[in-house]
């Protein structure tokens, strides 16, 4: 059972610490030559503008919505006692292949400066015809960085998901994994997958859930993930405490006879809840978040998608995490059972893939502006803004190619993402002393 409670373990830290230093990648296939066309880069965003909470573009307040316990209890009585993060672990015979044995092309995406100093890949055989898109670690989950005593990161798949666009997976598609990663050996990491899937017909059936998977945070016991399977859709609840095991081998996601299937995979996480936003508003919804543990009480900090040749600033909100014992895991909210933000911003920064936030900085990563090419890594607060440079040509283009979600590991100190099929880190002291 894990203990709840907060509490540092410094020593372990800061021998961590060194054994990743000692143990970092020279990671010389990153430091990939930047075309010609890629030596400009459109002007920089300026600084973020405050947004009163009570504007339009401000106010983006998320309903608060429950799956019916009676409903979940069902599920589990029909499919087995719900099982933890361990028991999952258990199953993780999936190897990540370090970056020494990773493809050119594969480490082509990886961040070119400040270079990444750990470095995987996940297999081609059954990451091929999905889409990364999130990331998340037991770092966010409890500030000493373990679960239960595990290491873990969480990796987040969309089957058949646009590569350009947040809009949406293509029909039919769209279905949504998470990798479960033990990590508690930085040499040898290995992981297994699990379907997220929504509880239908009272508990008597789940289907699977339809949506691009962009952002996720793991907070105590609960998985928060970003989903636009509706016009009000903006986040999904997610209990790591009541894992299902999947029962039959099939394609199928649900009731399949007497058994229940996973498309394949042996554990389905149904959600427990969803914030929903104001009825008919679709201008405006999270699309990536992350967690800073800098404020007080945690907050979830999110962005919005505005595409690279929108018409319109992107937004930034940032909502109080609950600190009631009984909502642990949850967003603070009202007597209206509403969550609304407690800061908002807006910024000039387009396209952007991942956020995060730490005492007054935003860090905002923009996708490529071209197939093959990399992103670019914005810091930004209300007095300017500053982007890593590659090198002495000025270039600003040197984060991932496809960029994904970031996620700050307090405990190391490290910041993860993922590009294609690279999952990688590095120290965001590394970030402070590449910005122009």
């Amino acid at each position: 059972m894990k203990h709840r409670g907060r509490h540092r373990r410094r020593r372990r830290g800061r021998a961590l610490r060194a054994t990743l230093a000692g143990t970092a990648l020279a990671l010389t296939a990153a430091a990939t030559v930047i075309s010609a066309s890629q030596a400009t880069v459109a002007d920089a965003p300026g600084a973020l503008k405050p947004v009163s909470a009570s504007a339009g573009a401000g106010r983006l307040p998320l309903a608060e919505h429950r799956v019916p316990g009676e409903w979940l209890d069902r599920l589990a009585s029909e499919m087995g006692r719900p099982v933890g993060v361990g028991a999952v672990l258990e199953g993780a015979d999936l190897p990540l292949r370090d970056a020494a044995d990773c493809s050119a092309s594969e480490k082509h995406s990886l961040p070119v400066e400040p270079a990444a100093t750990r470095a995987y890949c996940f297999g081609g055989s059954d990451t091929r015809g999905w889409r990364a898109g999130a990331v998340t670690t037991s770092g966010d989950a409890d500030d000493d960085g373990r679960w239960g005593g595990n290491r873990v990161i969480l990796s987040g798949w969309t089957r058949g998901a646009e590569g350009g666009s947040l809009d949406g997976p293509a029909p039919g598609q769209g279905l949504a994994k998470v990798a479960f990663v033990d990590a508690n050996d930085p040499a040898r990491l290995r992981y297994t997958w699990a379907l997220l899937a929504v509880p239908v017909n009272g508990g008597r059936d789940y289907r699977g859930l339809v949506s691009p998977l962009s952002g996720m945070v793991w907070y105590q016991d609960k998985l928060l993930v970003t989903t636009r399977e509706g016009d009000r859709d903006a986040l999904y609840v997610y209990d790591m405490d009541r894992i299902q095991r999947a029962t039959v081998e099939s394609d199928a996601v649900g009731r399949v006879g007497s058994g229940w299937a996973a498309h394949g995979y042996r554990f389905v996480l149904p959600t427990v809840g969803s914030y929903t936003l104001p009825g008919g508003d679709g201008a405006s919804r999270p699309a990536t978040v992350s967690l800073d543990r800098s404020t007080s009480p945690d907050s979830l900090v999110a962005s919005e998608w505005v595409p690279a040749d929108g018409d319109r600033r992107t937004r930034l909100w940032r909502y109080a995490l609950s600190r009631e014992p009984a909502r642990s895991g949850l967003l603070a909210t009202g007597s209206s059972g509403k969550a609304d933000p407690v800061e908002a911003y807006e910024t000039k920064t387009a396209d952007v893939r991942g956020v995060l936030s730490r005492r007054s900085g935003w860090y905002l990563d923009r996708a490529a502006g071209s197939p093959g090419g990399h992103g670019t890594l914005w810091r930004q607060d209300t007095d300017g803004a500053r982007a890593a440079r590659c090198g002495t040509d000025g270039t600003r283009h040197c984060w991932s190619g496809g960029s994904g979600s970031l996620s700050y590991w307090e405990e190391t100190g490290e910041v993860w993402s993922q590009s294609g099929r690279m999952l990688f880190a590095l120290p965001l002291t590394s970030i402070g002393r590449a910005l122009d």
